[in-house]
């Protein structure tokens, strides 16, 4: 049957849905290409908003990787930025940490002014060391981005990456091996000065001086020496390790020596077997330099207990039925300090302590003829034997301290003519001798 004629004047009614959907078609595609414009325009955005870097961070043992970067917009507590880490360039990065867009600035950043480098813009920084809750590792390469949130607004950086690396020298420690060299360099030409001028000159020490005298006394009483090292390995502080028992063993070896050129015996009661092995050691040799190795005898060394109470009360009664003309009471001690220096004043015997124990120093001043006071103990050997090697050590340490103390009022002088001018001259001058200290 054909088709019935269409009749001119009246619309098609198939035409309008046509037109219609051709419109929606139309509409629809303007949109896309708009959404693609934007997306473009935001992209262009982000890398421009947006800049950094990342690397290995230097003078470290590896594991973590620096992030320097730079937003270009208002930056206030309101605005974030988050940073994401990921071990695959295209992987899924996990967020690390969110920060205060006015935070982290790398000005602000805790390092001394020779790792500064050159100065950047206001630029922010962040040391990351872990990803997905273990640490980075070394000779991997990892990818950071950096995201900012401003309100309703995201923008975000390019994919940089860093790789950790282990590196052969700790810059911010550079102070340390200058200030090394500068120490050991002191010591080395003071001893050399020891060498050359036998009659190097220390400090007068009453305690040290009255060695002398406290041997000589028990020479013309024909009565023993009583010499004490310390608290032993149970108290963990006066064992072989520590540096006053050190200092303690060493001047037992002076004293010994002197004993045994005048011909006095010399008792020395331990509470640690270690010590005790050491100490026997330095009074055999002391006694062979001395020339009388024959007056040697092993049970000079002995061993009373490890309880420190026990070994206290053991002493004691050694000081009451001897009743020794000198004790010396060299190395740490505890509790037991003031039982046994009271005991030996009641016997009347000389007494000479030495201690770097401040808790029981006004025991031993209180209760001793002589008390070397901190630090010289340790000089007390250097004092004796007058060794080149001793003494030249000793003056280089004493060069080191001197140095250390113009330092300090250098550096408080500064700071208070910087507090009292005002002028930022001072404190930048503060600032090296800080990063240097």
């Amino acid at each position: 049957m054909a088709p019935s004629p269409r009749v001119s004047g009246f619309p098609d009614p198939s035409a309008e849905p046509r037109r219609r959907s051709g419109r929606l078609g139309w509409l629809l595609l303007l949109g896309l290409v708009f959404a693609f414009m934007v997306v473009g325009t935001r992209a262009l955005a982000i890398d421009s908003r947006l800049t950094g870097e990342a690397f290995d961070m230097p003078g470290d043992a590896g594991g973590s990787i620096g992030l320097r970067w730079q937003g270009h917009f208002e930056e206030t507590a309101e605005a974030h930025y988050q940073i994401v880490l990921s071990d695959q360039e295209q992987g899924a990065f996990q967020l690390v940490t969110t920060l205060p867009a006015n935070t982290h600035y790398e000005k602000d950043r805790a390092a001394p002014w020779w790792m500064s480098g050159p100065p950047h813009p206001p630029a922010h920084f962040l040391q990351v060391s872990t990803f997905a809750e273990s640490p980075l590792l070394n000779g991997r390469r990892y990818f950071v981005k950096i995201l900012a949130r401003i309100g309703d607004e995201r923008f975000e950086s390019r994919v940089f990456s860093g790789v950790p690396q282990p590196n052969w020298f700790q810059w911010a420690k550079l102070n340390n091996f200058l200030f090394m060299l500068a120490f050991s360099a002191g010591v080395l030409l003071s001893i050399r000065s020891a060498r050359t001028k036998p009659t190097l000159f220390l400090r007068r020490i009453p305690g040290i001086d009255a060695v002398e005298e406290a041997i000589g006394r028990a020479a013309e009483t024909g009565r023993p020496i009583v010499y004490l090292t310390g608290s032993g390995e149970l108290t963990g502080r006066g064992d072989a390790s520590n540096m006053a028992t050190i200092a303690a063993t060493v001047l037992l070896g002076e004293v010994a020596k002197r004993s045994a050129v005048s011909g006095t015996a010399i008792k020395v009661p331990h509470r640690s077997p270690i010590v005790m092995a050491i100490a026997q050691d330095m009074v055999k040799d002391a006694y062979r330099t001395a020339g009388r190795p024959d007056a040697h005898a092993d049970e000079s060394n002995f061993f009373i207990a490890a309880d420190q109470f026990a070994y206290t009360a053991a002493v004691d009664g050694m000081m009451l039925r001897e009743r020794p003309a000198a004790n010396f009471f060299i190395g740490y001690y505890y509790a037991e300090s003031l039982l046994l220096a009271e005991t030996g004043a009641a016997t009347g015997a000389i007494q000479i302590a030495g201690t770097d124990a401040e808790h029981q120093l006004p025991f031993f001043i209180a209760t001793c003829d002589y008390t070397l006071i901190g630090e010289e103990l340790y000089a007390a050997s250097a004092y004796l034997s007058r060794d080149p090697a001793l003494v030249g050590a000793l003056r280089g340490q004493d060069l080191g301290k001197g140095f250390l103390l113009v330092g300090l009022m250098v550096g408080t002088g500064l700071l208070t003519l910087g507090e009292v001018t005002g002028v930022t001259i001072w404190e930048t001058a503060v600032q090296i001798f800080h990063d240097f200290r």
